[in-house]
Order: C-alpha cells, then sequence, then structure tokens
C-alpha cells in the first residue's frame, strides 16, 4: 500500500514553511529524515513534495545514515546547475507550441491538460535543438499548470457523453475553491480495463 497523498500535501506545506529557514544541507538532511521515516518509496514521496531530485533526498539519507560528523562549507547560495530553462530561454516557448495543438480545457481556466506523452515531447523538442529529458518536459508542463492525461483506450463509441460537462464542473469547483484560499488537489489515478472484446 502507498503513501496516502495527504502525508505528501502535509510533507509539501511543512517544507514549504521550514524551507527558507534552513541551508541546503539543512534542507538535504531534513528532507533525508522524512524520507527515511516513511521508509519503502519515501524518497520519492519526499523529493516530489519538497520539489528536489530522488538523487539529492537519497544523499540526504546517506548523510544520515553514516554516522561522520558533517562539517565543512556549504554551498554558496546560487551554485549548482543552472536551470535548463536559464540556457536555453526558448525551451518553455517551444514546448508550449508542441503541446497546444493537443491542449484540452480552457486557457484561461485553473485546469489545463494534455494527452501527448513526456517521452514524445522530449524527442520532438531534442530534435528542434532542444535537448530535454522526458522528466524535465513533466516538471516544465507541471509549472506551467498542465495536468498529463492518457488516451483512453476505449472501443468506439462507449465513450462517455457527458466528459467534457465532468471536466467543466470539476474546473468551476476549483476556481470556487481558489476564490475563498481554499487548496485544491489533483490526483490522477488509472482504472484497470480489459483490452479488446
Amino acid at each position: 500500500m502507498g503513501i496516502s497523498v495527504e502525508i505528501e500535501a502535509s510533507l509539501t506545506a511543512k517544507f514549504e514553511a521550514l524551507f527558507p529557514h534552513l541551508d541546503e544541507r539543512q534542507r538535504r538532511l531534513t528532507a533525508g529524515a522524512e524520507a527515511r521515516s516513511l521508509g519503502h518509496g519515501g524518497i520519492r514521496v519526499v523529493a516530489r513534495a519538497a520539489g528536489m531530485r530522488e538523487g539529492t533526498v537519497s544523499r540526504g539519507v546517506d548523510e544520515l545514515d553514516s554516522a561522520v560528523e558533517l562539517t565543512g562549507r556549504v554551498r554558496r547560495p546560487g551554485g549548482g546547475r543552472t536551470k535548463l530553462t536559464d540556457l536555453d530561454p526558448e525551451l518553455i516557448p517551444a514546448l508550449l507550441a508542441l503541446v497546444e495543438p493537443d491542449m484540452r480545457g480552457d486557457p484561461m481556466s485553473p485546469l489545463r491538460w494534455t494527452t501527448k506523452s513526456t517521452r514524445n515531447l522530449s524527442r520532438e523538442l531534442t530534435a528542434s535543438g532542444h535537448r530535454c529529458s522526458a522528466d524535465t518536459v513533466a516538471g516544465l508542463l507541471h509549472a506551467q499548470g498542465f495536468s498529463l492525461q492518457g488516451n483512453a483506450k476505449t472501443i468506439e463509441g462507449k465513450q462517455s457523453p457527458d466528459r467534457d460537462a465532468q471536466f467543466r464542473s470539476i474546473n468551476e469547483q476549483v476556481k470556487a475553491f481558489q476564490a475563498v484560499g481554499d487548496p485544491v488537489v489533483s490526483v490522477d489515478t488509472k482504472k484497470k480495463e480489459l483490452i479488446g472484446e
């Protein structure tokens, strides 16, 4: 059984409150301690909640596990790998140009999604001179307010006729919650279906 959405949301809120007051090493160790306490799958959940790479959280766990006293310099602010979007300012416009034809939802609403896979988008971007991994594409889409929706494998004629109405209803609820300052949580799930007759 996986780690619940409530735990991940709680961790996100904790990290948002705490991280601005910590240096890089302290953030890494805090994330490592949380991941270690969650057990199996904790590194991935904490990385998502903290907005860190899984490797960074794993390094925090390793540092906690190694009984070595941690001394030395903490990296200066702004140190580390330069963001891909800073190195290639045309990356996001190129990505949005690829997603635009297959974008779903009202562009002015908080609910937007695409059915294109991150792997295909990564290949197309790389072919056009914007080298970018599928994971980076997913992060950039998320930062632009997109969620990823897989294509449904359905037999022709069986699709729900009120699918658009369902998404409009969800969108209205999202707007209502955001208007009063309440949080909105989006959970993507997959339903198991038999393929074929």
